[in-house]
């Protein structure tokens, strides 16, 4: 009976797994793309899938239940511990055949050889979602086997930065390359903000995103490439926060970050029309990309959307409710933390500045928080402290009072010398053991000649 009922169950799943194959009406070229859909999504091989076909179209639903191979059923053809073990072989190293794997299984005699069958294990392998489809699916090297894209608006962010070109901005009017940074919702292709900046650092990531999540609230995620000005303390600690999801791509693919990369491919034509204006400005520069950034972008149909519609018609028709934080909570989460060691002075070092904390922190290690925009005040970490804001410090002609001696560096009264009643004892310990075995004193003078 329990037999009956599980060969019945595998028999449904299988009836619904070649559903689509039985439509009405499908012909030869639908039939191969549904064929090809299901043999990806499950990880089962082309033929079995035909044979599955065959056997249904020849005996119905019966045609589908497992058939048994001698005196063991199809579910006990592969000891529930040996499969595990198979499992455990193919995720170490997912390049390994099946027959590799019945061959290292043999070796370590937890099979007989002969025991197990290729085609059967690689069946078992298929249904738990390790055929060798499935391991090349998810493969850390090569490109991704589809695109992918989120359902809602800010879900999830794209960034990059992309080499401008030289204005007169320098010393003197030198030429200067500047550089853009854009932020791009994945589901909607809408750029959230974008700028040309006179710098190739940190500070202009920083600037954008705060200006994009200003405009349009906080994403779930944001999606980086391994770039210095992404992967850093800051972003971490900033991302943490606010409760965005920090993911960054797999180092050598660029394919990871696509869509912001198409992005500044057609940022390509802007440049070039930007050539023929001259600007001798960042802010002109600027100024000409928002209007074309709007004009011909932001409202222009997108390929890559359904219906064609503009990003921008995409991003402000989306259903998911933005999500705005507070500017305090904002402005904290984009403050910057690094440490420093407290002096013997009870001071710390800090954009060539000094700044004093306390001698209660003397050879401590603080964390400083601050805003880069403005060191004037710092905001001083310590486990088991209290935050506090320290300012910078100014030496006068006359030096400030020293603070009172904490109670617990109070010096603590005492009767006598610990270090020399030690010694003493020390020493006499000492003669004790270094006593001479025979003592002179008892010697007679002038004594025998034997002495």
């Amino acid at each position: 009976m329990r037999d009956q009922k599980k060969a019945e169950e595998i028999a449904s799943e299988r009836v619904q797994l070649l559903s689509p194959l039985l439509a009405e009406g499908l012909d030869a070229a639908q039939g191969r793309q549904i064929k090809a859909r299901i043999c990806e999504q499950t990880g089962i091989s082309e033929r079995t899938l035909r044979r599955y076909l065959a056997q249904y179209k020849a005996e119905g639903f019966s045609g589908l239940k497992p058939k048994g191979k001698g005196q063991y059923r199809t579910d006990e053809a592969i000891p529930a511990k040996i499969l595990e073990q198979a499992i455990l072989l193919r995720r170490e190293v997912p390049g390994r055949s099946v027959s590799q794997i019945i061959n290292i299984l043999e070796l370590e005699g937890l099979v007989e050889a002969g025991q197990i069958k290729r085609s059967t294990l690689q069946e078992k392998l298929a249904e738990r979602g390790y055929s060798s489809r499935h391991m090349r699916m998810y493969a850390d090297n090569g490109v991704a086997a589809r695109r992918f894209q989120k359902k809602y608006r800010n879900q999830l962010w794209h960034s990059d930065i992309k080499y401008g070109p030289y204005l007169p901005i320098g010393k003197d009017g030198a030429k200067k390359q500047v550089y853009l940074v854009t932020f791009i919702d994945d589901a909607t292709r809408f750029v959230l903000h974008g700028e040309f900046y006179p710098v190739l650092d940190q500070v202009i990531i920083e600037d954008s995103f705060r200006q994009a999540i200003l405009k349009y609230g906080v994403p779930d995620k944001v999606y980086f490439d391994n770039g210095s000005q992404y992967r850093n303390n800051w972003m971490i600690r900033a991302c943490a926060k606010m409760g965005i999801r920090l993911i960054y791509a797999k180092p050598y693919s660029p394919e990871a970050t696509g869509k912001v990369e198409r992005f500044n491919r057609v940022v390509d034509s802007f440049l070039s029309e930007a050539a023929l204006e001259k600007p001798q400005t960042l802010d002109r520069l600027n100024e000409l990309f928002q209007v074309w950034l709007t004009e011909c972008y932001q409202n222009k149909s997108h390929s890559g959307l359904n219906g064609n519609v503009s990003p921008e018609t995409a991003y402000r028709s989306d259903k998911k409710a933005l999500k705005f934080l507070d500017p305090e909570t904002i402005g904290k989460a984009f403050l910057h933390a690094e440490e420093r060691k407290v002096d013997k002075a009870g001071c710390i070092s800090f954009a060539s500045k000094k700044y004093e904390v306390g001698l209660n922190f003397i050879g401590c290690k603080v964390t400083v928080v601050y805003d880069p925009a403005n060191t004037e005040e710092l905001t001083i970490e310590h486990e088991g402290h209290t935050p506090f804001k320290v300012k910078e410090l100014v030496i006068g002609e006359r030096t400030g009072n020293r603070p009172k001696l904490p109670e617990h560096l109070q010096p603590e009264p005492a009767d006598s010398s610990r270090l020399l009643k030690a010694a003493a004892k020390k020493n006499k310990q000492r003669q004790t053991e270094q006593a001479p075995a025979v003592s002179y004193r008892t010697v007679r003078k002038g004594g025998s000649d034997n002495v």
